[in-house]
Protein backbone atom coordinates (compact mmCIF):
# COMPACT_ATOMS: atom_id res chain seq x y z
CA UNK A 1 0.00 0.00 0.00
CA UNK A 2 1.64 3.54 -0.91
CA UNK A 3 1.60 5.72 1.62
CA UNK A 4 -0.11 9.37 0.91
CA UNK A 5 2.29 12.10 1.17
CA UNK A 6 0.92 15.15 2.90
CA UNK A 7 0.52 18.22 0.63
CA UNK A 8 3.43 20.81 0.80
CA UNK A 9 1.92 24.17 1.31
CA UNK A 10 2.95 26.67 -1.93
CA UNK A 11 5.51 28.63 -1.08
CA UNK A 12 4.85 32.45 -1.22
CA UNK A 13 7.11 34.22 -3.55
CA UNK A 14 9.39 36.84 -2.01
CA UNK A 15 10.57 39.15 -5.10
CA UNK A 16 11.12 42.73 -5.67
CA UNK A 17 13.74 44.97 -7.63
CA UNK A 18 15.48 45.94 -4.26
CA UNK A 19 15.85 44.66 -0.90
CA UNK A 20 13.45 47.11 0.37
CA UNK A 21 10.79 46.14 -2.15
CA UNK A 22 11.89 42.38 -0.60
CA UNK A 23 11.57 43.11 3.00
CA UNK A 24 7.76 44.69 2.24
CA UNK A 25 7.14 41.35 0.61
CA UNK A 26 8.03 39.42 3.71
CA UNK A 27 6.10 41.96 6.08
CA UNK A 28 2.93 40.80 3.15
CA UNK A 29 3.68 37.06 4.05
CA UNK A 30 3.33 37.62 8.12
CA UNK A 31 0.36 40.23 8.22
CA UNK A 32 -1.46 38.12 5.64
CA UNK A 33 -2.38 35.75 8.59
CA UNK A 34 -3.53 35.71 12.27
CA UNK A 35 -0.55 33.69 13.22
CA UNK A 36 3.06 34.07 14.45
CA UNK A 37 5.88 32.51 12.38
CA UNK A 38 9.14 30.89 13.34
CA UNK A 39 12.38 31.27 11.31
CA UNK A 40 11.90 27.50 10.14
CA UNK A 41 8.17 27.93 9.21
CA UNK A 42 9.32 31.18 7.03
CA UNK A 43 11.68 29.23 5.45
CA UNK A 44 8.73 26.82 4.60
CA UNK A 45 6.55 29.22 3.56
CA UNK A 46 9.10 31.22 1.70
CA UNK A 47 11.69 29.39 0.19
CA UNK A 48 14.04 31.53 1.09
CA UNK A 49 17.67 30.40 2.53
CA UNK A 50 17.48 30.53 6.52
CA UNK A 51 20.71 33.05 6.88
CA UNK A 52 18.47 35.66 4.31
CA UNK A 53 15.43 34.75 6.05
CA UNK A 54 17.20 35.92 9.33
CA UNK A 55 19.18 39.01 8.67
CA UNK A 56 15.70 39.99 6.96
CA UNK A 57 13.88 39.64 9.90
CA UNK A 58 16.38 41.13 12.51
CA UNK A 59 16.29 44.63 10.22
CA UNK A 60 12.13 45.08 10.34
CA UNK A 61 12.69 43.60 14.20
CA UNK A 62 15.22 46.50 14.34
CA UNK A 63 12.63 49.07 12.58
CA UNK A 64 9.61 48.13 14.78
CA UNK A 65 7.77 46.87 12.01
CA UNK A 66 8.09 43.27 13.35
CA UNK A 67 8.84 42.00 17.12
CA UNK A 68 9.78 38.52 18.78
CA UNK A 69 7.10 36.64 21.14
CA UNK A 70 7.87 36.05 24.64
CA UNK A 71 9.98 32.58 23.74
CA UNK A 72 11.78 34.81 21.25
CA UNK A 73 11.39 32.27 19.26
CA UNK A 74 8.41 33.39 17.02
CA UNK A 75 7.60 36.45 14.69
CA UNK A 76 4.41 38.54 14.74
CA UNK A 77 3.55 42.38 13.92
CA UNK A 78 5.33 44.82 15.45
CA UNK A 79 3.58 47.70 17.19
CA UNK A 80 5.28 50.25 14.25
CA UNK A 81 3.40 48.22 11.77
CA UNK A 82 -0.06 48.41 13.55
CA UNK A 83 0.52 51.86 13.84
CA UNK A 84 0.84 52.01 10.12
CA UNK A 85 -2.15 50.02 9.97
CA UNK A 86 -4.31 52.47 11.75
CA UNK A 87 -3.23 55.45 10.27
CA UNK A 88 -4.25 53.75 6.83
CA UNK A 89 -7.43 53.20 7.80
CA UNK A 90 -8.43 56.52 9.99
CA UNK A 91 -6.56 58.39 6.81
CA UNK A 92 -7.68 56.52 3.75
CA UNK A 93 -9.42 58.35 0.70
CA UNK A 94 -12.73 56.31 1.17
CA UNK A 95 -13.30 58.50 4.61
CA UNK A 96 -15.29 60.97 3.07
CA UNK A 97 -17.51 58.24 1.63
CA UNK A 98 -17.48 56.53 4.86
CA UNK A 99 -18.52 59.64 6.62
CA UNK A 100 -21.24 60.95 4.79
CA UNK A 101 -22.60 57.30 5.55
CA UNK A 102 -22.21 57.86 9.53
CA UNK A 103 -24.04 61.16 9.20
CA UNK A 104 -27.32 59.87 7.04
CA UNK A 105 -27.17 57.19 10.37
CA UNK A 106 -26.95 59.80 13.02
CA UNK A 107 -30.01 61.93 11.25
CA UNK A 108 -32.31 58.90 11.22
CA UNK A 109 -31.73 57.31 14.48
CA UNK A 110 -30.27 60.65 16.29
CA UNK A 111 -28.14 59.39 18.20
CA UNK A 112 -24.17 59.20 17.80
CA UNK A 113 -22.58 56.99 15.71
CA UNK A 114 -19.07 55.51 15.03
CA UNK A 115 -16.86 53.03 12.28
CA UNK A 116 -14.84 51.21 13.96
CA UNK A 117 -11.62 48.62 13.50
CA UNK A 118 -10.34 45.58 16.07
CA UNK A 119 -6.76 46.30 16.75
CA UNK A 120 -4.76 44.14 19.16
CA UNK A 121 -7.05 43.72 21.92
CA UNK A 122 -8.95 47.02 21.70
CA UNK A 123 -11.78 48.12 19.74
CA UNK A 124 -9.98 51.57 17.58
CA UNK A 125 -12.88 54.39 16.45
CA UNK A 126 -12.03 54.85 13.00
CA UNK A 127 -15.04 57.81 12.66
CA UNK A 128 -17.60 59.06 14.07
CA UNK A 129 -20.62 61.76 13.87
CA UNK A 130 -22.30 62.84 17.16
CA UNK A 131 -25.91 63.75 17.88
CA UNK A 132 -27.04 66.58 18.36
CA UNK A 133 -28.40 66.64 21.60
CA UNK A 134 -27.06 67.95 24.35
CA UNK A 135 -26.26 64.69 26.77
CA UNK A 136 -24.15 62.70 25.11
CA UNK A 137 -20.84 61.12 25.40
CA UNK A 138 -17.60 62.15 23.59
CA UNK A 139 -15.79 59.69 22.19
CA UNK A 140 -13.49 61.34 19.57
CA UNK A 141 -11.89 59.44 15.93
CA UNK A 142 -8.60 57.48 17.55
CA UNK A 143 -10.17 56.67 20.81
CA UNK A 144 -9.60 53.09 21.94
CA UNK A 145 -11.98 50.48 24.02
CA UNK A 146 -10.80 47.07 25.86
CA UNK A 147 -12.13 44.52 23.18
CA UNK A 148 -14.32 42.59 25.92
CA UNK A 149 -16.39 45.48 26.90
CA UNK A 150 -17.47 46.82 23.47
CA UNK A 151 -20.23 45.72 21.93
CA UNK A 152 -17.91 46.14 18.31
CA UNK A 153 -15.23 43.92 20.16
CA UNK A 154 -17.80 40.81 20.76
CA UNK A 155 -18.12 41.04 16.72
CA UNK A 156 -14.54 40.73 16.45
CA UNK A 157 -14.14 38.30 18.99
CA UNK A 158 -17.12 36.24 17.41
CA UNK A 159 -15.67 36.02 14.00
CA UNK A 160 -12.47 34.14 15.55
CA UNK A 161 -12.12 30.56 16.48
CA UNK A 162 -11.86 29.59 20.44
CA UNK A 163 -8.09 29.11 20.08
CA UNK A 164 -7.64 32.63 18.74
CA UNK A 165 -9.63 33.98 21.48
CA UNK A 166 -7.66 32.35 23.70
CA UNK A 167 -4.47 33.30 22.34
CA UNK A 168 -5.90 37.11 22.01
CA UNK A 169 -7.09 37.22 25.67
CA UNK A 170 -4.39 35.42 27.41
CA UNK A 171 -2.67 38.33 28.26
CA UNK A 172 -5.23 40.88 28.25
CA UNK A 173 -6.88 41.44 31.93
CA UNK A 174 -10.31 41.67 31.62
CA UNK A 175 -10.54 44.75 33.69
CA UNK A 176 -14.14 45.71 35.31
CA UNK A 177 -15.01 49.22 34.07
CA UNK A 178 -18.92 49.09 35.73
CA UNK A 179 -20.94 46.61 37.75
CA UNK A 180 -21.80 44.97 34.25
CA UNK A 181 -18.50 44.40 32.70
CA UNK A 182 -18.12 40.87 32.04
CA UNK A 183 -14.74 39.39 33.93
CA UNK A 184 -14.80 35.94 33.69
CA UNK A 185 -14.11 34.15 30.33
CA UNK A 186 -16.65 31.56 30.95
CA UNK A 187 -19.20 34.42 30.80
CA UNK A 188 -17.85 36.06 27.67
CA UNK A 189 -17.48 32.86 25.84
CA UNK A 190 -21.59 32.92 26.39
CA UNK A 191 -22.32 36.42 25.53
CA UNK A 192 -19.71 36.00 22.20
CA UNK A 193 -21.84 32.64 21.08
CA UNK A 194 -25.22 34.90 21.15
CA UNK A 195 -23.64 37.07 19.66
CA UNK A 196 -22.78 34.87 16.90
CA UNK A 197 -26.24 33.69 16.54
CA UNK A 198 -27.71 36.92 16.57
CA UNK A 199 -25.54 39.24 14.44
CA UNK A 200 -25.50 41.91 16.58
CA UNK A 201 -24.07 42.70 19.61
CA UNK A 202 -24.99 45.27 22.73
CA UNK A 203 -22.92 46.84 25.27
CA UNK A 204 -24.89 47.43 27.92
CA UNK A 205 -23.18 50.26 30.51
CA UNK A 206 -20.13 47.55 30.37
CA UNK A 207 -17.62 50.25 29.52
CA UNK A 208 -19.19 53.53 30.89
CA UNK A 209 -22.28 54.10 33.33
CA UNK A 210 -25.05 55.30 31.21
CA UNK A 211 -23.72 54.65 28.32
CA UNK A 212 -25.51 51.62 26.07
CA UNK A 213 -24.56 50.72 22.42
CA UNK A 214 -25.68 48.18 19.29
CA UNK A 215 -23.54 47.29 16.91
CA UNK A 216 -22.71 45.34 13.51
CA UNK A 217 -20.47 44.14 11.09
CA UNK A 218 -19.82 45.92 8.37
CA UNK A 219 -20.52 42.20 5.75
CA UNK A 220 -17.28 41.00 3.91
CA UNK A 221 -18.47 38.76 0.86
CA UNK A 222 -16.17 35.11 1.79
CA UNK A 223 -14.07 36.75 4.48
CA UNK A 224 -13.47 38.09 8.46
CA UNK A 225 -14.55 41.82 8.84
CA UNK A 226 -12.34 44.29 10.69
CA UNK A 227 -14.99 46.63 10.57
CA UNK A 228 -18.11 47.56 12.73
CA UNK A 229 -20.73 50.41 12.94
CA UNK A 230 -22.92 51.01 16.01
CA UNK A 231 -24.93 53.63 17.42
CA UNK A 232 -24.18 54.90 21.21
CA UNK A 233 -26.56 56.63 23.44
CA UNK A 234 -27.71 57.41 27.16
CA UNK A 235 -29.35 55.12 29.00
CA UNK A 236 -32.16 57.33 29.84
CA UNK A 237 -32.87 57.76 25.77
CA UNK A 238 -32.25 54.24 24.82
CA UNK A 239 -33.02 51.06 26.23
CA UNK A 240 -32.17 47.56 24.63
CA UNK A 241 -36.08 47.86 23.35
CA UNK A 242 -35.48 51.09 21.55
CA UNK A 243 -31.87 50.16 20.26
CA UNK A 244 -33.20 46.79 18.32
CA UNK A 245 -35.50 49.33 16.79
CA UNK A 246 -32.83 51.06 15.16
CA UNK A 247 -31.15 47.77 14.41
CA UNK A 248 -32.77 47.76 10.18
CA UNK A 249 -30.91 51.74 10.05
CA UNK A 250 -27.81 50.45 11.20
CA UNK A 251 -27.68 47.00 9.17
CA UNK A 252 -28.64 49.59 6.17
CA UNK A 253 -25.37 51.59 6.97
CA UNK A 254 -23.51 48.53 7.20
CA UNK A 255 -24.55 47.60 3.90
CA UNK A 256 -23.81 50.75 2.37
CA UNK A 257 -20.47 50.78 3.83
CA UNK A 258 -19.40 47.71 2.50
CA UNK A 259 -19.89 48.81 -1.01
CA UNK A 260 -18.25 51.14 -0.44
CA UNK A 261 -15.15 49.02 0.22
CA UNK A 262 -16.38 47.12 -2.98
CA UNK A 263 -16.53 49.98 -5.62
CA UNK A 264 -13.22 51.11 -4.00
CA UNK A 265 -11.34 47.93 -4.04
CA UNK A 266 -12.91 47.16 -8.06
CA UNK A 267 -11.58 50.86 -8.71
CA UNK A 268 -7.81 50.34 -7.77
CA UNK A 269 -8.15 46.45 -9.90
CA UNK A 270 -9.27 48.87 -12.94
CA UNK A 271 -6.23 51.06 -12.47
CA UNK A 272 -3.32 48.47 -12.04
Amino acid sequence: MTEVQPARPEVVKIDGDTPTMRLLALLEVIAAKDQLYSLQGLVEETGLPKPTLHRMLQQLEAAGMLQRDSDGRQYGTGARLRRLAESLLLNDTKHGARHAVLRQLVEEVGESCNITALSGSEVLYLDRVETAAPLRFYLHPGSRVPVHCSASGKLFLAQMSAAQRRRLLAHVPLSRYTNNTLTELDGLEAEIERVRELGYAFDDEEFLPGLLCIAVLVPVPGGRSNMGVAIQAPTMRMTRERALQCLPALQRAAAALAAIEVESMAAQAASA
